[in-house]
């Protein structure tokens, strides 16, 4: 098949989850014999960077504002991959569902990963929600095939849109890196830091764990790694509020992701909106015990492998806190439990093969109508 995946940042991934899932699947289905074209961002790919990993890339210029980053880019992309001679698009995001027409009129079929629930992110004001939720609507009348990667999500639009949708879930890390190099780079030793990874947006919760984790005496310092490049002013407030013993990472992927992810003394995950989210599954496949905001989404991940606390509740990550650090072993058998869970439910090898049959059934039908009603 000749595939085009966009709606992302591009690879190779140095931004967030939908990145690296644009640079698992898009390898995997280029080292299964696919023509595979990922669409980047100028700021985000060197434009001289041609190919990754066996997969063909395209770098086009966007408008770097937080309304327009992606909807420029996007429209520039299906409009290039209109000539492009792609059989199928996976597309990336709710929001760019009202570009789905073009590449239908080009003769292409899409499948629309929605991602989670954007509207419910408090990074957005009354226009950015009434754009979400109509974007949902769209997605669900005009793509061959909505993705999901979370029961809850797929529930929501079955119940709010009427909408059946592809359940193909995201994968997990499944590998501890050996090496320590990015800790000492850092100042830290293993198994002698608290870590959290997000991206630095309100409804992430750093704030909140920033001031949870001030309530607890300890020597043991909390790592916050992430950013976002449209909440300045949010992040400028965590940097001046926060506790000494914290030390913020800015985005670390590659290696020093995964050094930080293996030798953590435990992982708190503070998410309170959208679908799956990748930080968590990458902490419970590598098998280090987690601390989880006790929300729809998360619990369906974690189930029960996990310390849950509640970021609504006034000093219930920090009593969770000091119990862990208490006694630290006593995380060990949720870490063996979230790992058997990742390692069952979520491998980036099952979404490879989640997503190249769908395609394949979607090229081989002419009722695409059946594949919006289709579930998984």
């Amino acid at each position: 098949m000749r595939i085009a995946l966009l709606g992302t940042r591009g690879i190779p991934a140095s931004y967030g989850g939908f990145e690296t899932f644009a640079e698992e699947l898009a390898t995997r289905l280029a080292a299964r014999g696919h023509e595979v074209t990922v669409y980047c961002r100028a700021h985000h790919t060197p434009r001289a960077l041609r190919a990754h990993r066996g997969v063909r890339l395209v770098v086009l210029p966007t408008i770097r504002r937080k309304h327009l980053d992606t909807p420029v880019h996007t429209l520039l992309s299906v409009l290039h991959a209109a000539a492009g001679g792609h059989q199928a698009v996976v597309m990336c995001n709710a929001a760019n569902a009202v570009f789905v027409p073009l590449c239908r009129l080009a003769g292409q079929r899409v499948a629309l990963n929605v991602d989670g629930l954007e509207w419910k992110r408090r990074k957005w004001g009354v226009a950015g929600r009434w754009c979400y939720l109509l974007s949902e609507r769209l997605a669900a009348v005009l793509a061959d095939a909505v993705v999901t990667d979370s029961r809850v999500v797929e529930e929501y639009y079955r119940t709010r849109h009427r909408a059946g949708s592809s359940f193909i879930p995201y994968g997990a890390a499944e590998q501890k890196a050996a090496g320590t190099a990015s800790l000492e780079r850092l100042g830290l030793q293993p198994r002698r830091y608290l870590l959290y990874v997000s991206r630095l947006e309100p409804e992430n919760n750093a704030d909140r764990v920033v001031r949870e984790y001030a309530q607890v005496r300890t020597e043991v310092p909390l790592v916050v790694v992430g950013d976002a490049p449209y909440a300045r002013a949010f992040i400028e407030r965590l940097h001046a509020t926060a506790d000494p013993r914290v030390r913020f990472t800015g985005y670390q992927f590659g290696e020093p992701y995964r050094e930080l992810m293996s030798h953590a003394l435990a992982c708190v995950h503070a998410t309170e909106a959208g679908g799956t989210h990748p930080a968590l599954l990458d902490a419970m496949g590598i098998g280090n015990g987690v601390l989880v905001n006790d929300v729809a989404e998360n619990r369906e991940v974690a189930q029960d492998a996990a310390v849950y606390f509640r970021c609504d509740r006034p000093g219930d990550l920090a009593e969770k806190l000091k119990w862990v650090l208490d006694d630290p072993e006593r995380l060990a058998p949720l870490a063996e439990r979230a790992r058997a869970r990742a390692r069952a439910a979520y491998r980036w090898e099952a979404v490879a093969d989640g997503y190249e049959g769908l395609l394949r059934r979607m090229l081989e039908s002419r009722a695409t109508a059946s594949w919006r009603n289709a579930a998984s």
